[in-house]
């Protein structure tokens, strides 16, 4: 049997590998055919009716989708598993080419969804069927889709470590001891596979181990202030949207409910479009382009993205865009701790980039929301190679999601639920 997993997981990280490699490149080049180029480039210089007209269009097809084929929403790990253990749901190719597309139309046409989960998601259904086709135990369900899981996300971001944590921290950690070699060599083939296509996450600044003790009281104030964003996006995610889902249009059918909100969503990115388009898609570029300083953002600048961001976010998941939560908790970590940064310039004596505290924001944000600690160290590690930072988080997401939980019930199950 042992030789079975072997090949299995072999096959599990190339095939997913491309997969996602397919899927991502998907993205990039509808992107580009919608907005003719880079839409941080040309959005602004398309007609504004049809900046609202795409997102809204898009997002009623995947509505209609996910009407068919309920399915194509439902990409929650914890649950997939469950239900394929209890014998609830079946992973169908036809599912997965759907799931693809809603996707694709979700992310290019400017939604604030990321592509983790569908590239969990691509990566379990992936394992799935390779575990069929070799017939291994009905016991070993779980730890090949952990295997799948964590292969999608060491090809969706390049980082085979942070897939490896992600997938154990997630569902695999009843594994993780007679079974971690699997999830191993299957997340590295896949990451094998996506970097030749694929653009990472990395931190140009690193001064590796070396570690600023003069920069103490700024990572300790740095707390409070990350945790009044994450009480923000918690408010508006499970009382102020939540209140008009359950409250405001209560009466209304699930379906007309569904796509009154898909239009809502699509009138929103068109706005934000128009506005600042930086403030939507996947925010992959938003994260490289602050933690590496690549562009100089005023301050003014900076908290109007950030709000944008916070509202896209939401939105896109009350919309039921097809995709991931990572990249934009990020993309919203990074912006406040970007801002964070140029205030301690502004207004304090302390000598340090601001490009720091987006690193640490992005990964802090992101790991307090999906209680992920652990992915959040570790993904600060694989992508900075840096004490400042990876320190610094480990600390600030502690005691931040003690803080937030203080006030909000924070369930990894709910990250994606309205």
């Amino acid at each position: 049997m042992y030789s079975k997993l072997l090949i299995a997981s072999i096959l599990t990280g190339i095939i997913s590998g491309f997969f996602i490699v397919f899927y991502s490149l998907s993205i990039t080049f509808l992107k580009y055919l919608f907005f003719a180029g880079n839409p941080i480039d040309t959005a602004k210089t398309l007609p504004i009716w049809y900046l609202y007209f795409l997102p809204t269009i898009s997002i009623l097809i995947v509505n209609y989708i996910i009407s068919k084929d309920k399915n194509v929403r439902e990409y929650g790990l914890n649950e997939i598993t469950d239900s394929i253990i209890e014998n609830k749901l079946v992973f169908k190719l036809k599912t997965l080419f759907l799931k693809i597309i809603a996707s694709a139309l979700s992310l290019s046409t400017g939604f604030s969804v990321g592509t983790e989960g569908p590239s969990a998601t691509i990566g379990a259904m992936v394992a799935y069927h390779i575990h069929k086709w070799f017939k291994l135990p009905k016991m070993l369900i779980k730890m090949m889709i952990s295997v799948g899981a964590s292969s999608g996300i060491a090809a969706i971001f390049v980082s085979p470590v942070t897939g490896i944590s992600f997938a154990v921290e997630m569902i695999a950690h009843q594994f993780v001891k007679k079974y971690i070699s699997y999830l191993i060599l299957s997340a590295f083939l896949a990451f094998v596979v996506a970097v030749i296509y694929l653009e990472p996450i990395f931190f140009l600044h690193t001064k590796g181990k070396t570690f600023e003790w003069h920069h103490i009281l700024a990572y300790l104030t740095f707390i409070p202030y990350i945790t009044m964003f994450i009480y923000l996006y918690l408010f508006l995610k499970q009382r102020f949207f939540n209140f008009i889902n359950l409250e405001i249009i209560k009466n209304i059918s699930i379906n007309y409910k569904n796509y009154i909100f898909a239009i809502i969503g699509g009138l929103s990115v068109g706005t934000i479009l128009y506005l600042e388009p930086r403030a939507a898609f996947s925010g992959h570029e938003l994260v490289l382009s602050l933690i590496n300083s690549q562009h100089n953002i005023s301050l003014s600048l900076i908290y109007m993205i950030l709000v944008l961001r916070i509202l896209s976010t939401t939105l896109a998941i009350y919309s039921n865009a097809v995709g991931g939560i990572f990249l934009p908790l990020m993309s919203i970590g990074a912006l406040a701790g970007y801002g964070f940064g140029e205030m301690i310039i502004l207004y304090t004596h302390i000598d340090i980039e601001p490009f720091y505290f987006a690193a640490i924001g992005g990964a802090v944000f992101m790991g307090v929301i999906m209680k992920l600690p652990l992915t959040a160290v570790i993904l600060s590690l694989e992508t900075t190679f840096d004490y400042n930072v990876v320190v610094a988080t480990a600390i600030i997401v502690i005691f931040v999601e003690y803080l937030s939980e203080i006030i909000f019930t924070i369930k990894r199950r709910d990250v994606v639920k309205k």
